[in-house]
């Protein structure tokens, strides 16, 4: 078949050594990594397939992937195939770590969606469909695990379709036969478009067999439901269709080239990635229909007009290696020890999973990694002029998960605050911060494992040990009641002693008022160079009340006083303005507040309704829900909830939405809390305060 870009894109024939890069994403377990060993061995990359359960396979090579028997990162491998040049990432599935499948989906030509046969998880591909499809990226359906498929394919499809906004095209269909325990397993598939049979062997490519006769009537649905689908994009196979001509073959090829290269269509594939089943065929239908390295680049809006531009989309940190930028070459190529806008180019290297090949040259299409280019990060484009933004980068989501870290030996904090730079620049979807409020040094990101698997590099890869709790509440406590208080300070230790003497009022402010400080002193009994001191001294009393948190939404009025011509001092008020608050405040009737967040929680529409329970039963009180915009079968609920409830909400959203509900929040008001939770937070805060 003629490829038609080939007529306008330099080098883009299949068989013309063209570097093409292609993402394997899907959920997790959906079976990605033992798909991409299949890939590299029927590529004749490695010469015998590993496995993830026993560690010994080339993606998922990290120590932390190992630990855990899932992605943690991307794993990136280039292989040959057929005369040409292909790198494949394969791209972590849990929603935890999505923000290195969309880095890396970003620099592909396309995209394989690998999922299981199983109609009631399809749920959720939901979140990572949204973003391809959002993105106009090419991409492939393959339906993993066929071997052992209890649902109909005709099922599958429906349920892909239900969450997919692009038409679905089925390239096959099953053979099956009945299994020893009575079931039926699937030994083989019919190609719809060649309309030949092949049956699966153990390892190697399929055999051509004779159609069998009781795949007929299956078959002859199936590829008329293709034609059909094509036939919406090309009024020639159209007329073929109506007028019952069979459309020649080369027609239905060109149809599914084009279709696909402009992301109007998603093929759908079948296979058993960890036996080889069905792993050539997708090869195959990648060659033929892939994307080249210019057209991406102009889908991206990136130049690739001949002169050097390339893109980093991730970033490592190697004991060995020290910085290495992931980078995908967009138009001219690189050579090391090139400067290139401002950045000198040091070593170039290939990555293959935990590998990395030393090349003198990269060139457009390719993925490298560029070591120590320091000031080269992930959403960043190099080119001749220098450092530019990549256009449409993907964002970092929102966090929705914390923990509180302290390093285990304190000698280690500065060594912690280094490591923690590092592996943000890695994962721009973690961040930490210092939280004034607690005390505490704080690390975010997108659920519980996201941030187990971030502790676990700072002890393996950067050598600090680090103790983790969850995150304290930042509490606040108010007045009810006002009154005034007199206050002498006045201290004698030989030579000039320290005097001062104050009147103040302390009344309640409204919610949100936070701090007022009023002067009605009159007739110079308060100087006024020590004014300043008094309201410094009340600032730093209100920092912790009688309950233990910090004091808001008060005002605090000065109207009296006395002074001393050699004994006063700033020191003295300041003083005298703390003993003034600190004997008041018990008897104001001080109470607790607690931080109240507005919650949007974003799920699948059927869970709405355990979105709802599960916030009424954390103490949130429902707002409403609406459609989610821009999402089909997705709606938003909106609450509000205390801040103590929401720490490991997260967990829980994604217990009963298949992994896919996420949240955001906005802190909205403080408000009093009683009874006993009240008195279990004074007593942890009077425990701390002795400690």
């Amino acid at each position: 078949m003629a490829d038609i870009r080939s007529e306008i894109i330099p080098g883009g024939r299949p068989g013309s050594g063209a570097h093409r890069a292609v993402a394997l994403c899907g959920p997790y377990l959906s079976g990605k990594t033992s798909l991409l060993e299949s890939i590299l061995y029927a590529t004749g990359a490695i010469g015998r397939r590993g496995s993830t359960r026993a560690g010994t396979s080339i993606g998922d090579g990290a120590a932390e992937a190992r630990k855990r028997g899932m992605g943690t990162e991307i794993n990136v491998a280039s292989v040959d195939y057929l005369g040409d040049h292909w790198t494949f990432l394969d791209v972590p599935g849990s929603i935890e770590f999505q923000h290195d499948a969309m880095a890396a989906l970003a620099v592909c030509d396309a995209a394989v969606v690998v999922c299981e046969p199983s109609p009631e998880r399809v749920v959720a591909l939901a979140p990572l469909l949204k973003a391809i499809e959002d993105r106009h990226i090419p991409h492939i359906f393959f339906i993993n695990k066929i071997d052992s498929a209890e649902a109909r394919v005709r099922d599958m499809l429906a349920a892909l379709q239900s969450v997919s906004s692009r038409k679905l095209v089925l390239r096959q269909v099953p053979i099956r036969q009945p299994a020893a325990d009575g079931s039926e397993e699937a030994v083989g598939y019919v190609d719809l478009v060649s309309e030949r049979a092949y049956r699966y062997r153990s390892s190697g490519a399929s055999d051509l067999i004779e159609m069998p006769a009781e795949i007929l009537p299956r078959e002859s649905e199936a590829r008329r439901e293709m034609l059909e689908t094509l036939s919406e994009f090309d009024d020639t196979l159209l007329e073929q269709l109506i007028e019952d001509v069979a459309p020649e073959k080369s027609l239905i090829y060109r149809d599914l080239h084009d279709e696909f290269g402009s992301d109007k269509i998603a093929p759908v594939l079948i296979g058993a990635g960890d036996r080889e089943n069905g792993v050539r065929r997708l090869l195959k239908a990648l060659r033929h229909d892939t994307p080249f390295v210019a057209e991406t680049a102009a889908r991206r809006g990136l130049a690739a007009d001949g002169a050097i531009e390339t893109e980093c989309f991730k970033v490592l940190h190697q004991s060995h290696a020290g910085k290495l930028s992931l980078c995908r070459v967009w138009s001219g190529s690189l050579v090391e020890g090139q400067s290139l806008g401002g950045q000198r180019l040091g070593t170039i290297l290939r990555p293959f999973g935990q590998r990395l090949d030393k090349v003198a040259e990269a060139r457009a299409g390719e993925i490298v990694a560029l070591a120590k280019v320091e000031s080269l990060s992930a959403g960043q484009v190099l080119t001749g002029g220098g450092l530019a933004p990549s256009p449409a980068f993907p964002a970092v989501e929102p966090a929705v998960f914390a923990l509180s870290l302290a390093a285990r030996n304190r000698n280690d904090e500065v060594k912690l605050s280094g490591a923690l730079h590092k592996i943000v620049e890695e994962d721009p979807s973690l961040s930490f911060e210092a939280r004034g409020e607690t005390h505490e040094l704080l690390l975010r990101g997108q659920g519980e494992m996201h941030l187990r698997v971030a502790v676990d590099k700072l002890a393996g890869r950067y050598n600090v040990a680090v103790e983790t709790t969850t995150p304290r509440v930042a509490y606040r406590e108010t007045i009810q009641a006002s009154t005034q208080q007199h206050a002498r300070y006045k201290r004698q230790t030989g030579g000039h002693g320290q005097f001062a003497d104050i009147k103040v009022e302390i009344r309640p402010l409204p919610r949100g008022a936070g701090f007022r400080f009023v002067d009605r002193v009159v007739g110079g009994v308060v100087p006024r160079n020590f004014i300043p001191a008094v309201e410094e001294g009340l600032v730093e009393a209100l920092k912790q009340g009688p309950l233990g948190q910090p004091v808001v939404d008060v005002e605090v009025t000065l109207f009296d006083g006395q002074y001393h011509s050699v004994d006063s001092s700033e020191m003295s008020f300041k003083m005298a303005a703390r003993m003034a608050l600190a004997e008041a405040l018990p008897r104001c009737k001080p109470v607790l507040l607690e931080p109240i967040l507005k919650v949007t929680v974003a799920a699948p529409s059927d869970a709405t309704p355990r979105i709802q329970r599960l916030i009424t039963g954390r103490r949130g009180q429902l707002l409403g829900y609406d459609t989610r915009d821009g999402w089909t079968g997705w709606d938003e609920v909106s609450a509000l909830m205390p801040e103590a409830e929401i720490a490991d909400m997260i967990v829980e959203v994604r217990s009963v939405t298949q992994g896919v509900g996420t949240f955001t929040t906005a802190f909205d008001h403080l408000q009093e809390l009683a009874g006993r939770t009240a008195e279990r937070i004074v007593e942890e805060s009077r425990k701390r305060a002795a400690a």
